[in-house]
């Protein structure tokens, strides 16, 4: 269990990942002892799974984001494995969850344009095992795209 504390740090933390020891201990009003073994703790007990730098995807020729309903022909342990192995192993895909509903998974991914996205689809996500049927979401606006936590 984590205290106040602990969640001031981890706040701290998802505001800017590079902060020093010292300056996180300034914010948290602790000594940077008492705030690198708190850190310390939080790490080794999995509050934090790591750190990570936050990149532009215009800048970067991915500026399209997509969203992906996937609906599979059978739903097996065998083809969601294969799906899962196929997912890990493809770049363009950021984000994939198994979902309950009308369809099997919803993947999020980022290309260069609607062109690339074209071809992805037609190369990659079409071709992936079980896939019987996909519906996809271009996204027009980013109104809100955060990975921070609310704690």
């Amino acid at each position: 269990m984590i205290d106040a504390i602990d969640r001031r740090i981890l706040r701290a933390l998802q505001d800017d990942g590079r902060i020093t020891n010292q300056d996180l201990a300034q914010r948290c009003q602790l000594s940077p002892a008492a705030c690198h073994e708190r850190f310390r703790r939080l790490r080794e007990r999995g509050y934090i799974t790591g750190f990570t730098a936050l990149l532009d995807p215009e800048k970067l020729d991915r500026a399209l984001l997509i969203f992906v309903e996937i609906l599979l022909d059978r739903t097996t342990g065998d083809v969601f494995d294969q799906f899962a192995a196929t997912v890990r192993n493809t770049p363009e895909i950021l984000e994939c969850h198994m979902v309950a509903g009308g369809f099997d998974y919803l993947i999020k991914a980022r290309v260069q344009d609607m062109a690339a996205y074209r071809t992805f689809l037609g190369a990659t996500l079409v071709n992936m095992p079980g896939v019987r049927e996909t519906r996809t979401y271009a996204v027009l606006e980013e109104v809100k795209s955060t990975i921070a936590l609310p704690i």
